[in-house]
């Protein structure tokens, strides 16, 4: 099949679960031998120079870019929200020049499936309808307004949470508005399916998880700093913000007063000035930034810490802890769509209380450290391959490929 996918952001370097998700998709549809066009919007958030792409990469699919700004700013939210209905978070993916580049490939290739990576795409679903006969799939990545929802709730700011009502609510309006404009679904999760569900889908859907390719993933034990604490993530990705600083406010000075040698090392990209300078506050926090390597450096350190309390989705940073073979401390939030077990391949905690209670349970035990990363490892190979994934959705597609037509 050709099989073009859209993005509103280049899907690489794979340093983040959107880029991760996509790339390891755009992976299985090639290594099945299907044909790939990957049209991204490269925003200058996370510009990406695609002529500098290797030949690793490039030999997955064709990589096409279009230059757009997609900034956030002050100005830009305050404008929206005087002048507009649609979400910010919407509206600058809107771009004249992506709708162009979208049409000019429609004119001159024929695709069987157009895949849809994430409901910001929806608003060109009407310009495919014009110049393609292709099979269009919405690709959930998550439940958009729950993130902002959840966010919300967790905020203090009186201000800041009148805005995130405004928001969450318009980004749901805007979820519900292309609700059956697509032709096929195809959440990441069985709880998101559930959801769109209940908001009206009607059309034929696929659950499809996050695969991982195991053998780009692979567990070295050899030189753990042992005991350390860890989180990798985005760190302009609010509900990361919000999560580390929970844990460090309320779990991280009863760790610190008790392993006064211990440290938290904090890794990931694009983290704001104001939250760069609240690591430094901080005691034996260690911000490392943006890793060369997120592979190496999740494997040189013990324990993983990811105090999610909003998101929507599945967490790939998780799977792809799990799947290096961290013993992973984070909440029910944290592991919804993964379906892994507690205490067996991963540690639950939804309280400052429990979180240090499992923390300390494995600074205590290596063993344990060591074999809940084994579990975690055999249950990633077991339920996330990449290969038998796609495939499965490779052939919910060809059963409804005449949807489109």
């Amino acid at each position: 099949m050709e099989i073009l996918q859209l993005c509103n952001k280049v899907p690489y370097p794979p340093i983040d679960g959107g880029a991760i998700a996509t790339l390891n998709m755009t992976k299985g549809f090639s290594d099945l031998n299907h044909k790939v066009t990957v049209l991204s919007m490269n925003t200058s958030k996370h510009y990406f120079d695609l002529v500098s792409l290797s030949k690793d990469i490039k030999k997955y699919a064709n990589f096409v870019g279009v230059d757009v700004k997609a900034n956030i700013t002050a100005t830009g939210a305050f404008l929206n929200l005087l002048l507009s209905n649609k979400p910010y978070n919407a509206q600058r993916f809107i771009n004249l020049k992506f709708r162009k580049k979208l049409i000019e490939l429609l004119e001159n290739k024929k695709f069987d499936v157009i895949q849809l990576e994430g409901i910001y795409l929806a608003p060109y679903i009407k310009h495919i309808r014009m110049y393609s006969d292709a099979l269009i799939s919405l690709r959930a990545h998550n439940i958009e307004y729950e993130i902002w929802q959840r966010v919300a709730k967790q905020e203090e700011n009186k201000l800041k949470v009148r805005y995130l009502n405004i928001l969450q609510k318009r980004i749901k309006k805007f979820e519900t508005s292309f609700i059956n404009k697509y032709d096929v679904l195809v959440p990441i999760t069985k709880r998101d399916l559930e959801i769109y569900n209940k908001l009206g889908n009607n059309k034929p859907a696929h659950v499809s998880q996050t695969g991982i390719n195991s053998n780009e993933l692979v567990s070295d034990l050899n030189n753990i700093d042992f005991p350390s604490l860890f989180h990798i993530g985005a760190l302009d990705w609010a509900p990361n913000q919000e999560g580390l600083k929970w844990f460090f406010n309320n779990c991280w000075t009863k760790l610190n007063k008790k392993y006064p040698d211990l440290k938290f090392y904090v890794a990931g990209r694009n983290a704001p000035d104001n939250i760069v300078e609240y690591f430094k506050t901080l005691t034996n926090v260690v911000y490392v930034g943006e890793v060369e390597n997120a592979y190496d450096f999740i494997n040189s350190k013990a324990i993983m810490v990811v105090p999610l309390l909003s998101g929507s989705g599945m967490r790939i940073k998780i799977v792809e802890g799990m799947a290096l073979g961290k013993a992973i401390v984070t909440t029910s939030i944290g592991t919804e769509g993964i379906n892994s077990t507690n205490k067996e391949d991963v540690f639950i905690a939804d309280t400052p209380e429990t979180f240090v209670l499992e923390i300390e349970k494995l600074l205590r035990d290596k063993n344990l450290v060591l074999q809940t990363g084994k579990n975690a490892i055999d249950f990633i190979v077991k339920n996330f391959d990449n290969k038998i994934i796609t495939s499965s959705l490779v052939d919910f597609y060809r059963n409804n490929i005449t949807i489109g037509q």
